[in-house]
């Protein structure tokens, strides 16, 4: 099967922090990595979101030109996002010549279709450089419930759509400067036109009970208030009108929203125009049969679960006005809008602007990747709000991680190295060794339904279950007590049943875990990586030369997610930790770095 697993693109504002990869970055690398163990043909993808008001603003304050400070963003990004182990297909940007390409053909055939119409707009621009200001970047006090922090979009308390002007108080949050108001005219993408195709759509995504309550609940209510909005803006950063629509209207550019969710497109094309292949990413998203699942946090339900659609549906005339595909094709809806809640952090919201944040390249250099991917799966804000603490991500990370997984990798490998030196050969196994081999067997169909279905948190507990059955297994059978001859061969049994438990269980943890997974395999006498990882190259774009970072890399070697016969002989030294236990001491230093102690 065609999996296409489209990731929300970070914006590229700054480096991300921990609240940001917990939406979309970690959930959606575990699970890309187990669709492909799967043996499901999986595309990957996303980038950089380079355009917009708030990357002028941050340009002009670095005395940078907006290509300049996006370039060094989006380097950074991409090399957070591969160290942190998300295995794209291709991670890229939305500057790229084929990305404009793409944002332009989507915009010209709705045009075409007449789903975009021109009306005049109440737009909200900077008192100081004019510029039109994002409903995004704009807040204030909703209307309809008092929320005093409702965006210039949609309140996220209520979950009305609004529009800037409808908010009590409004100010900016680039700088808290009260936005003036003005009216120009703008490209509206007719929604009314297309809310009858949109609730077929959903309600049909509904009846299959897959998406997660909150999303669809959240994704059926903001059709009640449906209307027209403008997908253009007054502004000298971002992509201009195609043809000869550029000349009408040089000063009006794409709304940064328009552009972005095309880039999970845009990003297909170029993946495929890299493979030599230019037409397979039509395999993901013209073929039927095909799924798409994605990644984000809940602030972007509205863009992905009406605004994408509705875009899809406009370019393929299935509207009330009619109309045909462009040579696109009739390209796929979403199968599933995968959002996450928000992570808080000691009860309090990341805020970068306020210094309030744990930023992604802390934790990477501090702690490595795996304990922050395994509280992530294990606490994160698949379904509800969760928080991030530092007492906590010390807790798993000791007692779980650790004296958990951590604790039954090393003495088993301890075990071997000391008493064979290497996987020794079983003989007739017992009822014993038998039922832990088969709860390790079981793990792989309960955890890999639960992936399949993007329940992490479930998944992730039920694979430490089995990890705590295996434990116990080791404390039943006492291995370290048969020390004597005639006790050798029921030695190499237990540790030949222990160490293929270990290795199936590395299988399983490995899409949480794809680094420690390497470095188990290893541990075990393995060669090489059991898992790929992905890599920053260094690309020129396809269409004008400008050179650029983007993530890739070569997943085809990914095991199969099924159990795999240990090499009895294969060497097994010493072995050293896998995880590394952390001082309680972590959580005061920590709390006092961000001014919370």
């Amino acid at each position: 099967m065609k999996v296409l697993s489209a990731v929300a693109w970070p914006y590229a504002n700054g480096p991300r922090h921990l609240g940001h990869i917990a939406g979309f970055g970690v959930p959606s690398d575990v699970f890309s990595r187990y669709m492909r163990m799967a043996g499901h043909e999986v595309l990957m993808v996303s980038g950089s979101d380079e355009h917009g008001t708030p990357i002028l603003v941050a340009a002009d304050n670095a005395g940078i030109t907006p290509r300049e400070f996006v370039d060094v963003n989006h380097a950074v990004i991409a090399h957070e996002l591969a160290d942190l182990g998300c295995a794209y297909d291709l991670y890229t940007r939305t500057t790229t010549v084929n990305h404009y390409a793409v944002v332009q053909e989507l915009f010209q055939r709705c045009l075409d279709n007449g789903y975009f119409v021109v009306m005049k707009q109440q737009v909200a621009l900077d008192p100081r450089t004019r510029r039109t200001l994002p409903d995004r970047y704009i807040e204030g006090t909703c209307p309809i419930c008092g929320y005093g922090e409702a965006r210039g979009d949609q309140c996220d308390n209520c979950g009305n759509q609004l529009e800037p002007t409808d908010l009590i108080g409004p100010r900016s949050k680039i700088d808290g400067a009260t936005p003036q108001f003005g009216e120009t005219d703008h490209f509206f993408l007719d929604l009314p036109a297309l809310a009858g195709a949109i609730k077929a759509y959903l309600d049909e995504r509904n009846a299959s009970g897959t998406w997660r309550p909150n999303v669809i609940k959240f994704s059926l209510n903001i059709l009640d208030d449906i209307k027209p909005r403008a997908m253009t803006r007054d502004i000298d950063w971002g992509i201009p009108l195609p043809g000869e629509l550029a000349t009408r209207f040089p000063s009006k550019r794409l709304y940064v929203w328009f552009d972005a969710v095309i880039g999970y497109l845009s990003a297909s094309i170029e993946w495929a125009r890299r493979q030599g292949d230019p037409e397979r990413w039509r395999a993901w998203w013209n073929d039927p049969d095909a799924v798409s699942y994605y990644f984000m946090g809940k602030d972007n339900i509205t863009f992905h679960a009406q605004i994408w659609p509705a875009e899809l549906l406009a370019y393929a005339g299935k509207g009330d006005k009619g109309g045909s595909p462009g040579v696109l094709g009739e390209l796929n809806l979403p199968t599933e809008v995968v959002s996450s809640e928000y992570l808080t952090m000691e009860g309090r919201q990341f805020s970068t602007s306020r210094g309030y944040t744990i930023l992604v390249r802390h934790v990477l250099d501090t702690y490595g990747p795996d304990p922050i991917r395994y509280f992530i799966c294990a606490a994160g804000p698949e379904s509800q709000d969760s928080n991030f603490t530092w007492a906590e991500f010390v807790q798993r990370n000791n007692s779980e991680l650790v004296a958990g997984w951590g604790n039954l990798v090393n003495r088993t490998a301890a075990m071997i190295a000391k008493s064979f030196g290497e996987i020794p050969p079983h003989a007739d196994l017992e009822p014993v060794d038998e039922a832990v081999r088969a709860r390790v067997l079981a793990a792989y169909a309960s955890v890999g339904d639960l992936l399949g279905r993007q329940r992490l948190r479930q998944a992730l507990a039920e694979a430490m279950r089995a990890v705590g059955d295996v434990n116990k297994y080791v404390t039943d059978t006492e291995p370290f007590r048969l020390k004597g001859e005639d006790q050798r061969e029921r030695l190499a049994t237990v540790l030949h049943t222990l160490a293929q438990c270990v290795a199936d269980l590395n299988i399983i943890l490995s899409p949480f875990m794809p680094h420690a997974a390497n470095r188990v395999h290893l541990v075990l006498g393995g060669d090489g990586e059991l898992v790929p990882m992905p890599s920053v190259v260094h690309v020129a774009d396809l269409d004008d030369g400008h050179p650029y970072p983007v993530i890739t890399g070569d997943y085809s070697r990914m095991p199969r997610w099924e159990s795999h016969p240990i090499r009895v002989g294969s060497p097994v030294a010493k072995p050293t930790p896998v995880f590394v236990k952390l001082d309680e001491s972590v959580v005061e230093t920590e709390l006092a770095a961000a001014g919370t102690d």
